[in-house]
């Protein structure tokens, strides 16, 4: 039997990033389904986190994204630039982010495309593995949407026609994220039960495991 897993998650998330090739690999190994739920970032999502944010808690955040993605052998560096536009002293945000809606746009389209977690994984690679300055200039997500087996040019053309739609259907995500019982990500979650954090992932494969989890050739 077909499991199945909704995936909330963001671009512009390193736990997104870190948990991604885990969750890329169950689903090719295992006979489960994965239902990417792009949302948009929390500076989006939820903006006063930053105004009640603790000083000491961003300090930690930059060291423990960069020692996660160590600890699973994952190249790590912040994207330049980056999605969102914030003063890094005074994390005072900016009154809208382009960048972050173009990708959580291209995420929706991705994933009506039946290539979400296909384009999820090339684009967080552009953005988080450090081999590339300048991720939204230049070839680069064209290059990055090809990988994935889409066309950026359609994309972009299907976004344009709607724009209002693509981002109803980011609000939608954001609104169902807060339904299941959590406002992180990535957060995964199964038959209602939510689990936050790339730290979490091997929780939910005991759980899936619980329920049958297959591999695909039918043995469990």
């Amino acid at each position: 039997m077909t499991l199945t897993v909704t995936l909330y998650w963001s671009f512009r998330s390193p736990y997104s990033y870190i948990v991604l090739p885990r969750i890329a690999d169950m689903a090719r190994t295992f006979d489960v389904e994965i239902d990417l739920r792009v949302v948009h970032p929390a500076a989006i999502r939820n903006p006063s986190i930053f105004a009640r944010m603790d000083p000491i808690a961003r300090p930690y955040f930059l060291k423990d994204t960069a020692r996660a993605a160590a600890f699973h052998g994952l190249p790590f560096r912040r994207p330049i630039p980056d999605p969102i536009v914030q003063d890094q002293t005074t994390l005072r945000l900016a009154e809208d982010h382009p960048l972050a809606r173009r990708l959580g746009h291209l995420g929706i389209a991705a994933t009506e495309g039946g290539k979400g977690l296909e384009f999820a994984q090339e684009v967080a690679t552009l953005l988080w593995d450090g081999t590339v300055t300048g991720w939204n200039q230049g070839s680069h997500l064209a290059d990055a949407a090809r990988r994935a087996g889409l066309d950026l040019e359609d994309m972009d053309t299907a976004i344009q026609n709607a724009p209002k739609a693509f981002e109803a259907k980011l609000t939608r995500n954001d609104a169902d994220l807060r339904a299941v019982g959590h406002w992180g990500v990535p957060t995964m979650v199964f038959e209602n039960e939510a689990f936050f954090g790339q730290d979490r992932f091997d929780v939910l494969v005991w759980r899936l495991t619980q329920k049958g989890l297959a591999v695909r050739n039918g043995e469990t």
